[in-house]
């Protein structure tokens, strides 16, 4: 495991669930009805969810309780799938839902590194 490396990428993470989190600040309807906050949170989804797959797979071990290969799923339709449109709905879905937990993982990471 790289321990550094890691590290600048669950930082970057944490920088990217902040972001969304401030970005979708104003609710379901802003995010559904603004096209400069969708792009604000599909741009920070994806680079997020790229950060995910490059830890350290020993690290990423470490943390059963996340989907690791469900994020890289999401990535690969946010990079891959516009041409046929992103359902918003399922993205929003994803942020209320799936985000929180994320976060809660993370910074769970975050604070061992911290000690170690």
């Amino acid at each position: 495991m790289n321990e550094e490396r890691d590290r600048v990428y669950i930082q970057h993470i944490l920088e990217c669930i902040d972001r969304i989190k401030d970005y979708t600040r104003n609710g379901k309807n802003s995010f559904m009805n603004e096209s400069i906050v969708q792009d604000a949170v599909l741009r920070r989804l994806q680079t997020m969810a790229e950060s995910t797959q490059r830890l350290s797979e020993d690290l990423k071990s470490k943390v059963s309780n996340v989907d690791w290969r469900a994020l890289s799923g999401f990535r690969n339709i946010l990079v891959h799938d516009y041409l046929s449109g992103i359902d918003r709905d399922r993205v929003w879905d994803a942020i209320i839902n799936y985000l929180p937990s994320l976060e809660q993982a993370i910074r769970q990471i975050n604070d061992e590194l911290d000690r170690d």
